[in-house]
């Protein structure tokens, strides 16, 4: 057994060469590697680890496995209830779920369990020559049984998976051009890339799911229309796509974006690449504003395009929303970060172009209604950047097209789809739905577990 206190180390780019390339940050665990991480785990009686994943990865299982060097068999093991192990060992916060439970965690570090997830799942897809095909034949009685599937995310992709597993016909309907949803748009590819994605969508594509791009349900079909064509289920995965803006004045002037426009941008569209005609200018000076992993995808991809990048935010970093690794990646990048300093005005030039942010110092009050303490104005304080673009990284909003296209369909407190927790299905019958669309931007494998849990759910009311 290895009883050091700390982590393995993970290999990684140099600071000052990755901040010009979008090739991943992360080089991986050798063998020698996952297997020295390997053997701190204690194999806990109890395993904490466990209940801290949605997904219910059988934690301790697969990594006793990997200290064997049965490699294929932990990947089984994870891919037991996991259907994304590639992604979620990279974009997962294992630090706040499976690894902030970890008993190792309490006088050290806790066992990198994500690093190994990614170690698992790299080596199946480097080894592997063909993928098995596992669709289960225990229900014949469903193969005649189609059920449709909105969103083609994280939510959608697993719900599709177990569906797909069970022998149901499955269709999933995208509305852009490739499937994959915030996995493809934005995350950007130095944190995850897209061929892994593109792995994993061709695996369901092998096992039977079909996938239909360019369908935006609500407008070039709605839930009425996918049941007329005989699917007898649909399940809603679309997450939580609107952005949010402060509606400060000079939000209007050119070199504004959404951190969804412009990480979709460089994403999906690969702005970054030469070859590639997709518009968008390659900034000086850049202010992102918020504080999330989006607000550091956001700041990382733009430090890439060449731009000298600044960071601002209303609170503390101990308040930063975003995984430390993030944070912690961005500063070694040459990322400035203006914290406690608040946006008021953004100013443009003759043009109606960014020209500078003007900013006020901020101090922490009592806390708010998420716990955190309430940011306050210091009155006097204000100053400015002069910045040529300004990127507002303030969370997502829900899109509510689909509720106000389907007759029945209720919304919850929160302006997302209403649905039964138990099961996951909506107020019309036949509908179930999970991920953003319910709860607003959470992260990957929270959704992945709410698609299985529809997957479930829908499982159950086709064959009541």
């Amino acid at each position: 057994m290895n009883n050091s206190k700390i982590k393995t180390p993970m290999p990684s780019q140099d600071p000052n060469v990755r901040n010009s390339n979008f090739q991943e940050v992360a080089l991986g665990y050798t063998e020698e590697m996952a297997v020295s991480e390997a053997e701190r785990c204690l194999n806990c009686k109890n395993k904490p680890c466990v209940s801290g994943c949605p997904v219910n990865v059988r934690i301790p299982e697969f990594i006793k496995k990997v200290t064997e060097r049965k490699f294929e068999e932990a990947y089984e093991i994870i891919t037991s209830t996991n259907s994304l192990p590639a992604v979620c060992g990279r974009v997962c916060p294992q630090e706040t779920q499976c690894e902030g439970r970890c008993v190792r965690g309490i006088k050290g570090e806790p066992v990198g369990v994500g690093r190994l997830e990614r170690f698992v799942a790299d080596w199946h897809r480097e080894h592997q020559e063909e993928e098995k095909n596992n669709v289960s034949s225990a229900k014949e009685s469903n193969k005649d049984k189609r059920v449709a599937v909105v969103g083609s995310g994280p939510a959608g992709l697993a719900c599709a998976g177990d569906l797909i597993n069970m022998g149901y016909d499955v269709t999933v309907f995208e509305s852009l051009h490739k499937e994959g949803g915030v996995l493809v748009y934005g995350i950007p590819e130095f944190r995850l890339p897209k061929d892994i994605v593109a792995y994993e969508i061709d695996n369901l594509k092998a096992k039977g799911v079909k996938f239909i791009r360019d369908v935006v349900i609500g407008r070039s079909l709605n839930v009425d229309d996918l049941f007329d064509q005989g699917y007898q289920a649909v399940f809603i995965g679309t997450g939580a796509g609107l952005p949010r803006f402060m509606n400060i004045e000079g939000e209007n002037l050119v070199g504004v974006y959404s951190a969804n426009e412009y990480l979709t941008r460089i994403n999906l569209m690969k702005a970054y690449k030469d070859e590639y005609d997709t518009p968008i200018k390659k900034h000086k000076k850049v202010a992102v504003v918020g504080g999330g992993n989006v607000a550091m995808d956001a700041a990382r991809c733009a430090k890439r395009m060449g731009a000298d990048v600044h960071i601002v935010y209303r609170r503390g970093r101990d308040e930063m929303p975003a995984r430390a690794e993030e944070i912690q990646h961005a500063e070694e990048e040459g990322i400035v970060f203006h914290l406690l300093n608040n946006p008021v005005r953004i100013l443009g030039d003759d043009k109606n172009e960014v020209e500078k942010i003007e900013c006020i110092k901020m101090e922490l009050g009592e806390p708010d209604a998420s716990g955190r303490r309430r940011p306050v104005p210091i009155q006097g304080s204000e100053f400015t950047i002069d910045v040529d673009a300004v990127i507002m990284a303030l969370g997502t909003r829900l899109n509510n097209l689909i509720c106000d296209t389907t007759e029945g369909l209720d919304q919850n407190d929160r302006g997302g789809i209403k649905i039964d927790e138990e099961n996951n299905a909506c107020t019309r019958p036949g509908v179930f739905a999970g991920g953003d669309a319910v709860t607003g931007a959470a992260t990957v494998i929270k959704a992945m577990g709410a698609g299985k849990k529809g997957a479930a759910g829908i499982d159950a009311y086709l064959n009541k």
